[in-house]
């Protein structure tokens, strides 16, 4: 099993910024994905970002240029700074991990972009 525990969620105006942290544990496997997905009410989860043992990085369309995903190794960790925040980015985020086929994610936490 994986567990994962995010932090860093909150309400900030347009054009704000916010840090996610997910930080993994449990049977860690060192080939894996892990990022973020977001799901705004009545609409389905996407993939905001994500980044693969090797480093490689993949995001959205909606965020490039403004979020960033980064890693720490040792600590088992990953990171989503979100820059120039739109009210559209307001979701419940969650952390995602995906090694040998399985799926885990984390409880979610929301992000609410208003003024």
């Amino acid at each position: 099993q994986v567990q994962l525990v995010e932090s860093g969620g909150g309400l900030v105006q347009p054009g704000g910024s916010l840090r996610l942290s997910c930080a993994a544990s449990g049977r860690i496997f060192s080939i894996y994905t892990m990022g973020w997905y977001r799901q705004a009410p009545g609409k389905q989860r996407e993939l905001v970002a994500d980044v693969n043992n090797n480093g490689f990085t993949n995001y959205a369309n909606a965020v490039k240029g403004r979020f960033t995903i980064s890693r720490d190794i040792a600590k088992n960790t990953v990171y989503l700074q979100m820059n120039s925040l739109k009210p559209e980015d307001t979701a419940v985020y969650y952390c995602h991990r995906g090694q040998l086929g399985i799926a885990y994610w984390g409880q979610g936490t929301q992000v609410t972009v208003s003024s």
